[in-house]
């Protein structure tokens, strides 16, 4: 299956891995000894692992600190580096926090957060040059977690007022920030650093903002984000006004990630009717199309494999799609550790 022909962006079908014996709710991308991969969550509660340059799996699902593959739907996972090794966070339905070394696919200790509420969000950034994640919660609450020290941050960030469905961080003249967005359809920044709100909630989405991304465009850090109303924003992270014409996009935002092409700002949204559209933001302009998933797509990323920039979508149709999307400049993980 190829990308539709009214493109910019040249596209193909590489691989479609299966395994997931339902919905993938959530996905992530990472390098681990060179091998690029992507790190899946689900309805089915696994997390899997799979390699990005064969799409075959890396090993089986992953075995939680219970001794259990299933441990509730998988809401959310995010990757990162602690101690020099490649990490990835899984959350969702069980009010677990899981810390997975992806070198050898074992958890790492115990659960970070054993709490009441379900994880539906996460993303990781370096606040004073420590690894942190930010998670959103089924409650409302904002957290943040020091991943090496292996513990909470402060009290929760207090505003939402439902569910935190989208949790994306950037970097704002030099302050780590994270940008929120949930059921009450606001958008909300954070300082990360004395962990308060900046300004007042980003308010304009009239559906609940299921996915957020950032990106540095003309030398701005923005937002991008999308609601199930079909519509998706972009935000200029420093003044707090929208940056760009708000985007109807054809059906519901299930997750969004950036790209550039050239000078170009580009979204790739994946949506409701299981299309992943590719975006010109600051134009305005549909410039691409991935097409081959049946429902829903709630995870988007991008990868580099053997030099060739390539995006990773997962669904309700139980797949995991890598396309080629040649001319995308995305960005480059850092790699650590062997992959066993």
């Amino acid at each position: 299956m190829s990308g539709s022909p009214r493109t910019d962006v040249p596209s193909r079908l590489r691989f479609t891995l299966t395994g997931h014996e339902h919905g993938v709710w959530s996905l992530a991308t990472a390098v681990v000894d060179g091998r690029p991969v992507a790190v899946t969550g689900g309805q089915d509660e696994t997390v899997r692992i799979w390699d990005l340059g064969d799409g075959l799996p890396v090993g089986g699902p992953l075995v939680g600190h219970n001794g259990l593959i299933r441990d509730g739907e998988v809401w959310s996972v995010a990757t990162a580096v602690v101690d020099g090794r490649p990490v990835a966070l899984s959350g969702g339905g069980s009010n677990l926090l899981q810390m997975w070394d992806l070198a050898t696919g074992r958890h790492i200790g115990e659960p970070l957060d054993q709490g009441t509420v379900g994880v539906c969000a996460a993303a990781t950034t370096v606040v004073d040059g420590r690894p942190v994640a930010v998670t959103g919660h089924a409650d409302g609450a904002v957290r943040l977690w020091d991943l090496a020290g292996r513990e909470q941050l402060g009290e929760p960030l207090a505003g939402h007022t439902d569910g935190v469905e989208a949790v994306a961080a950037a970097v704002v003249a030099g302050r780590p920030v994270a940008v929120t967005g949930g059921n009450d359809k606001t958008v909300r920044v954070w300082d990360l650093t004395d962990r308060t709100q900046i300004g007042e909630p980003l308010a304009g989405h009239t559906g609940e903002v299921r996915a957020a991304a950032t990106a540095v465009v003309g030398g701005r850090a923005v937002a991008v984000t999308g609601d199930l109303d079909g519509t998706v924003r972009v935000w200029d992270l420093a003044t707090g006004q929208p940056a760009a014409e708000t985007l109807d996009v054809h059906s519901e935002v299930g997750a969004v990630t950036t790209a550039v092409v050239g000078s170009r700002l580009i979204a790739l949204v994946g949506s409701g009717d299981g299309a992943v559209r590719m975006w010109d933001l600051l134009a305005g302009r549909l410039i691409g199309e991935l097409e081959g998933h049946k429902g829903m797509v709630w995870g988007v990323a991008t990868a580099v494999v053997d030099g060739r920039p390539v995006a990773v979508t997962g669904g309700n149709d139980k797949t995991v799609r890598v396309w080629d999307v040649t001319g995308l400049v995305v960005p480059v993980t850092v790699e650590h550790g062997p992959v066993t």
